[in-house]
């Protein structure tokens, strides 16, 4: 049986190592990139320049003549953390899986898997634990990332159960190796206190996965999840003082003992987003990561555990690759 797999967002962080584990398995990809995109691929690996926004871009990627089974993974989308309306984010992440659902049906895909984000998930009160929702709801969740993440979980939901293939995965604060780009937000924040750029901690946490057992997660989820399911692909909390040290650890260097308390942090957020936006950088510190980093947390992975073998690494490993390699 010949198979092809169809990648989307194949050169973001999980994309480019999600990429490289299916390569290494032998299967057969085609990325889809934006034109300044094609440079991050590896060598040999077959493309198509397009948009998720542009459904007829979408054709000859879902071109699948001589296949026998063809897999979709819609890892694409925008990830941000500001406070500003971001440009083209509902038209990426919703009107982009839009698109790319309604392609999936017309050519007929064997599975599909949808990339979406705990950040999704309504926050309950502490100390509940957080499991995998039977719908998805974006006025019941906090930040337009996380609206546009619910909105094109449900329309995914919608198509399972019209017949579609379709599995969702919910992965939560992705560190780790592979960031080539050097788009995460959460690794460039690993990687800047290991460097010693940030003077303290803030009180908080969030709960932290490699991008190398998300990847793995999906590919279980691919093989053994069912139609309709959502899985949460976890790793374990860590507070903002654990990843610091973790981080100097693996740098060599004494992690700082002051800790800014959550109050303070929050007035301080409006004025970095503010300067950061003014040097053209991307914020470290927002008012929105700062809500998320007070939320509760406790994402539990025990279904996907069970139901696919999803087995994370602690969260200090995680860190310390996410510094040396």
């Amino acid at each position: 049986m010949k198979k092809l797999c169809l990648l989307t967002g194949a050169t973001g962080h999980l994309g480019s190592v999600l990429l490289s584990r299916l390569i290494g398995c032998g299967v057969s990809v085609r990325a889809l990139v934006l034109p300044e995109e094609a440079a991050f691929l590896p060598p040999d690996v077959p493309y198509t320049v397009g948009n998720v926004t542009d459904p007829d871009s979408l054709i000859p990627f879902f071109e699948a003549a001589g296949y026998d089974e063809v897999t979709l993974i819609h890892c694409a989308a925008v990830v941000t953390i500001t406070s500003r309306p971001y440009p083209g984010l509902w038209e990426i992440n919703v009107g982009g899986t839009e698109n790319v659902l309604r392609a999936a049906r017309r050519e007929g895909v064997s599975r599909m898997i949808y990339v979406s984000s705990v950040h999704a998930i309504p926050e309950q009160p502490a100390p509940a634990v957080i499991r995998e929702p039977d719908a998805f709801f974006p006025e019941r969740v906090r930040g337009q990332y996380a609206k546009t993440k619910a909105a094109a979980s449900a329309l995914v939901m919608e198509a399972a159960r019209t017949g579609l293939n379709a599995s969702i995965v919910l992965p939560s604060g992705i560190i780790g190796p592979g960031d080539l780009r050097r788009r995460n937000h959460s690794a460039a924040t690993i990687r800047a206190m290991a460097a010693g750029s940030i003077p303290l901690s803030i009180r908080g946490g969030y709960d932290f996965v490699d991008v190398r057992d998300a990847a793995e997660g999906i590919l279980q989820c691919e093989a053994h999840g069912r139609a309709g399911e959502c899985y949460i692909l976890s790793g374990e909390y860590a507070s903002i003082r654990d990843l610091m040290r973790f981080a100097c650890e693996a740098a060599g260097r004494r992690p700082p003992k002051s800790v800014l308390p959550a109050w303070a942090a929050r007035l301080a957020a409006p004025a970095a987003e503010w300067m950061a936006a003014l040097s053209g950088k991307k914020p470290l510190l927002t008012p929105y990561s700062i809500d998320v980093l007070q939320s509760n947390a406790r994402f539990s992975h025990e279904k996907a555990s069970r139901a696919l073998g999803y087995r994370p690494r602690s969260v200090a490993d995680a860190v310390r690759d996410t510094v040396l390699l």
